[in-house]
C-alpha cells in the first residue's frame, strides 16, 4: 500500500494554505528511522509516546534524556567520554558533553564501503561521476597528511576559494582531521567579498580554485586568488585546484608571495594507509567550521560550530526529518558558500551518497537538475521555492520527461514555500512524494521547522517543529501565541548553537544578535505562525516585518498573491516609516511582455484586498529589472528598506554578498527620485 495524494482545495481547484495534500501509508510509517528511533526511546525511558507531538514534547523538556538518546541510538564514537549531557542549562553559555572527544572526520571516515560510491557529482561540462569511497578516503588521508607536514595544528584556519567540486568536500574533512578549522566561500564571490569573511579568521592555508563555469561561461580567478593572498598576512601555503586546467606556479612567485603546491602533487605526496590516519581527538566543543551570515550589512558575522554539537545535530536531522539511511543518494543544489552545502557534506558522517552540481541550474537546460536526480537515482531532492516556481512559470513536468521512480522526499528550504508550490510537486512530478519543507538557519546550520516522516502534508505548511528544537512563536510581550503570528524563539539550548562568533572576545556580538530582545531565549529573526495541529509557517524576517496601522504583516503573504500572477516574475514589499506617514511600496520583476499599466495593478490589490485584508494593499506598486538576492537566494528586504530610509547605498549591502550587485541600482535611482516621500 502506497502513501496517498490527496487533492484539496477551493472549487476552481486552486490550491489553499493547510489543505490535505499527502498522507503517509502505515506501512511507510512502520519504515521510518523516526519510528526505529521512537521504539528505541520508549525502551530506554519507560516512556510511551503515542504521536510526534509527545515525541517533541520529551525532546524539548527533557534534552539530557533525549540528546544520550539520539548519541547511542547513532553509535557516536568518542575516545573519552562525557561527564554529564548538558552540564550548563543556558543561553548563551550552554555546555554540551564536557570530557568527551571525537572528531567529525572520523564519523565520515569510519563509513568507508568497498566499492561504493562515497559521493556523485556532475557541472555543466561534466556528466554525473562516482567518486568511490577507496579514492575518496585516499584522498582526505593524503590532504591532511599534507597538512599537517605543512605544520598544520589544531585550531589553525584552513579556508576555501572552491566551487560545489568533490576536493571542496576532500579539503572541509582533512582539515576537520587534524583539529583545523574550515570556512569556505564560493568563488563567485569577488575578492573584497571573499576577504570581508576569509581575513576575520587569519587563516595558515587556502585552498583556491583557479577559476569555475557557469552558465556557459568560464571564469578565470586567479586574479582574485593573488588579492585574497596579499590579503591574508598569517598565509602560509596555497594549495591549487585545477578546475579549469590554468597553470598553477609551483613554487613561491612574486603575485603569489607563498609556497604554491597543486591539488595533484597534494594528492601524490605520502599518506597513511587506511585506518592509519590518526582523526585528532578534539572537545566536543571545539570549532569545526565557521559559516558566515549573508553579509548585507558590515562584516559578516563569523559563526563558529562545534565537531559535536553539528554531529549530533546533522545525524538526527539527516534521519528523523529527511528519513535519509545509508546507501541513500541525495541532492541538494547549493553553493560552497551556503549553509546547505555544509548539509550536504554531513550527509557523509551517515553513509548517505550526497550527488553534487557545480553550475547554473538551468544550464544547458531550465531541466538539468531533475535530469541529475533521474541519473543519479536520487532519493532525496533539495532545491529553492524560487527554483520551483521557475519550473511552474516556465510549464515544466518533470514527470513527463524523466524517470523520478527513485524520488521519495524533496525538500523546498531557502524562503517561504507557498501552497501551489507545495501541490506542483504533487502535480508535476510524483504522486507519492513527501514534501518535507524546511526552514532554520545558517546560525544553528540546521532546520528549526521541517518535515516529519509519519505526518500529513498540507499546501503551505512546513509539518512540525524538529525533534529537540524548543521553537515557539512569541508576541511583543514574550508569551507564546497560537495561531497568530509572531517572533521564531527557540526557549532552550541546542548543541549546534554557534560555540561563539570568531573574534568576538566577550560574546558582546553573539549576545546581541540573538538574545538582545528576550533575554536567555534564543530570536531568530524570523516570523513563526504555529496552528493548533502543530504545523508551521515561516511569515518571512520579523526585521523586515510590515507594520501597517499597528497590525504586523509577514512580507511571504504579500508575494504568495503577487507572485501568483503571471505577470509578475518576482517582487520585494518594504514598509517605511516617513515623516508624514508610513508607506508601503511593493517593487515587481516582469514577465517577458508584461506591462505594469493601471488593469495590472488593480489586479494586484483586489486579489490583496480579497485574500487577505486592505492592510495588505501597497501604498504604490514600482517596476524594477531584478530584485536584490543575496547568494544564498533570500531577497533583501532590509537594505533596501535601509536605502529607502535615506541610507548610503553603500552601507546597505555588501555587493559580494549579493547574487547580482546590479540589481540595486533600481533602487538606488527610486530613493533618489523619490527623495521626501515614495508616494510623491
Amino acid at each position: 500500500m502506497s502513501s496517498a495524494a490527496v487533492r484539496g482545495g477551493a472549487e476552481d481547484g486552486s490550491v489553499r494554505e493547510g489543505d490535505l495534500l499527502w498522507t503517509p501509508s502505515p506501512e511507510r510509517i512502520e519504515r521510518t528511522r523516526l519510528t526505529a528511533f521512537t521504539r528505541f526511546a520508549e525502551e530506554r525511558t519507560g516512556r510511551s509516546f503515542d504521536d510526534y507531538a509527545a515525541l517533541w514534547r520529551w525532546s524539548t523538556t527533557e534534552l539530557e534524556e533525549f540528546w544520550s538518546a539520539v548519541w547511542d541510538f547513532f553509535d557516536v564514537r568518542s575516545s573519552a567520554p562525557y561527564d554529564a549531557v548538558l552540564a550548563e542549562d543556558t543561553m548563551p553559555g550552554a555546555r554540551w558533553f564536557p570530557g568527551a572527544r571525537l572528531n567529525f572526520a572520523e564519523h565520515v571516515l569510519r563509513r568507508e564501503a568497498s566499492g561504493a560510491p562515497a559521493l556523485l557529482y556532475a557541472s555543466e561540462t561534466e556528466p554525473l561521476r562516482e567518486l568511490p569511497w577507496e579514492e575518496f578516503t585516499r584522498q582526505v588521508r593524503a590532504v591532511a597528511t599534507h597538512l599537517r607536514e605543512r605544520g598544520v595544528r589544531p585550531g589553525d584556519r584552513v579556508v576555501g576559494y572552491l566551487p560545489n567540486v568533490p576536493e571542496a568536500v576532500v579539503a572541509v574533512l582533512a582539515a576537520a582531521a587534524v583539529g583545523a578549522v574550515w570556512a569556505g566561500v564560493s568563488p563567485d564571490f569577488g575578492a573584497r567579498g571573499a576577504l570581508d569573511r576569509l581575513a576575520q579568521l587569519r587563516p595558515t592555508v587556502l585552498v583556491a580554485a583557479d577559476g569555475y563555469r557557469y552558465g556557459g561561461r568560464t571564469f578565470d580567478r586567479r586574479d582574485e586568488v593573488t588579492e585574497i593572498v596579499a590579503g591574508l598576512a598569517d598565509l602560509r601555503e596555497v594549495v591549487a585546484v585545477p578546475v579549469l586546467g590554468r597553470p598553477v606556479p609551483s613554487q613561491p612567485v612574486s603575485s603569489l608571495p607563498v609556497p604554491v603546491t597543486s591539488w595533484p602533487d597534494a594528492l601524490a605526496g605520502p599518506s597513511q594507509e587506511a585506518g592509519d590516519l590518526v582523526c585528532e581527538q578534539v572537545p566536543f566543543d571545539s570549532p569545526l567550521w565557521v559559516l558566515f551570515s549573508s553579509g548585507t550589512t558590515g562584516l559578516p558575522k563569523p559563526i563558529v560550530h562545534g565537531h559535536g554539537g553539528i554531529l549530533l545535530e546533522q545525524l538526527k536531522s539527516l534521519a528523523f526529518h529527511q528519513d535519509l539511511r545509508p546507501g541513500d543518494r541525495a541532492f541538494f543544489f547549493t553553493t560552497t558558500g551556503w549553509m546547505m552545502w555544509n548539509f550536504l557534506v554531513s550527509m557523509l558522517t551517515a553513509g548517505i551518497v550526497p550527488v553534487l552540481y557545480d553550475g547554473n541550474p538551468s544550464h544547458p537546460d531550465v531541466d538539468v537538475l531533475w535530469r541529475l536526480a533521474q541519473d543519479a537515482r536520487a532519493r532525496f531532492f533539495g532545491t529553492s521555492p524560487t527554483f520551483v516556481e521557475s519550473m511552474e512559470k516556465a510549464g515544466i513536468v518533470p514527470r513527463e520527461r524523466f524517470d523520478l521512480s527513485a524520488l521519495e522526499v524533496v525538500m523546498p528550504a531557502g524562503s517561504p514555500v507557498a501552497p501551489a508550490i507545495t501541490a506542483w510537486f504533487h502535480a508535476a512530478v510524483r504522486d507519492d512524494l513527501w514534501v518535507a519543507t524546511g526552514s532554520g538557519g545558517t546560525d544553528v546550520c540546521t532546520g528549526l521547522v521541517g518535515g516529519v516522516p509519519t505526518l500529513p502534508v498540507r499546501a503551505g505548511e512546513i509539518q512540525a517543529r524538529c525533534l529537540g528544537v524548543a521553537a515557539e512563536a512569541w508576541d511583543d510581550a514574550g508569551r507564546p501565541v497560537v495561531g497568530r503570528v509572531g517572533e521564531l524563539v527557540v526557549t532552550r539550548p541546542m548543541p549546534s548553537m554557534p560555540l561563539f562568533f570568531w573574534g568576538d572576545e566577550d560574546g558582546a556580538r553573539y549576545r546581541a544578535s540573538y538574545f538582545e530582545t528576550f533575554p536567555g531565549v534564543w530570536r531568530h529573526g524570523d516570523f513563526l505562525e504555529v496552528d493548533e495541529r502543530g504545523g508551521c509557517f515561516v511569515r518571512g524576517r520579523s526585521d523586515a516585518v510590515l507594520n501597517r496601522h499597528g497590525v504586523r504583516i509577514g512580507t511571504a503573504e504579500i508575494y504568495r498573491v503577487v507572485e501568483d500572477d503571471a505577470a509578475v516574475v518576482t517582487s520585494l514589499v518594504v514598509d517605511l516609516d516617513l515623516p508624514g506617514g508610513g508607506a508601503m511600496v511593493l517593487f515587481v520583476v516582469l514577465a517577458p511582455g508584461a506591462v505594469l499599466d493601471d488593469e495590472l495593478q488593480e489586479r494586484l490589490r483586489r486579489r490583496l484586498r480579497g485574500e487577505y485584508t486592505p492592510r495588505h494593499v501597497p501604498d504604490r506598486i514600482v517596476a524594477v529589472r531584478a530584485v536584490p538576492l543575496t547568494r544564498s537566494g533570500k531577497k533583501m528586504e532590509v537594505p533596501v528598506r535601509r536605502l529607502l530610509m535615506g541610507a548610503d547605498p553603500a552601507d546597505v549591502a555588501d555587493p559580494g554578498a549579493m547574487a547580482d550587485p546590479g540589481s540595486l541600482a533600481g533602487f538606488v535611482e527610486y530613493a533618489r527620485t523619490q527623495q521626501d516621500h515614495p508616494l510623491a
